[in-house]
């Protein structure tokens, strides 16, 4: 069973939280996917990868691409993306995994201020917890710090 985490973005856009969180995954030794609904979502959080910070990048590709079995975090719309043997998969945007077994860990990060993406992650909670995956809920403070909250 994967542990599955839900992040609550109240102070955060997806473009300021994800980065570290990838970041943190590959310190572990973990291959990562993200997985978008759109594509226009994917391509833009592609190229903010490569200049969201000064002083470096984080390595990745897009299956849009065609090297994704080579890059430590390949982002994707594709729910059957594994090229790179993931070790977590991050689903945005209220994207659906087919299947969360072979993960180690899995992250739902949702937007506080959607109406949709909320009510997604509710049925995601659901759908997670009745799989029988270890699920937890983190929510961000006005200092954009995660709090676990369930």
């Amino acid at each position: 069973m994967a542990e599955v985490l839900f992040y609550h973005m109240t102070e955060s856009r997806l473009e300021d939280a994800l980065p570290d969180l990838l970041e943190r995954s590959l310190a572990r030794g973990w291959r990562v996917v993200v997985q978008f609904v759109t594509e226009e979502r994917r391509d833009a959080l592609d190229h903010h990868l490569w200049v969201y910070k000064d002083d470096g990048f984080l390595p990745h590709g897009s299956d849009a691409e065609g090297s994704a079995a080579l890059q430590p975090v390949v982002l994707t719309i594709e729910p059957t993306q594994e090229s790179n043997e993931p070790h977590v998969r991050f689903l945005v945007e209220g994207a659906t995994p087919l299947s969360l077994e072979r993960y180690v860990r899995a992250v739902y990060l949702f937007d506080g201020h959607d109406g949709e993406q909320i009510a997604r992650a509710r049925e995601r909670w659901a759908a997670e917890k009745a799989a029988g995956h270890a699920v937890t809920y983190w929510q961000q403070t006005e200092d954009r710090r995660w709090v676990k909250k369930a």
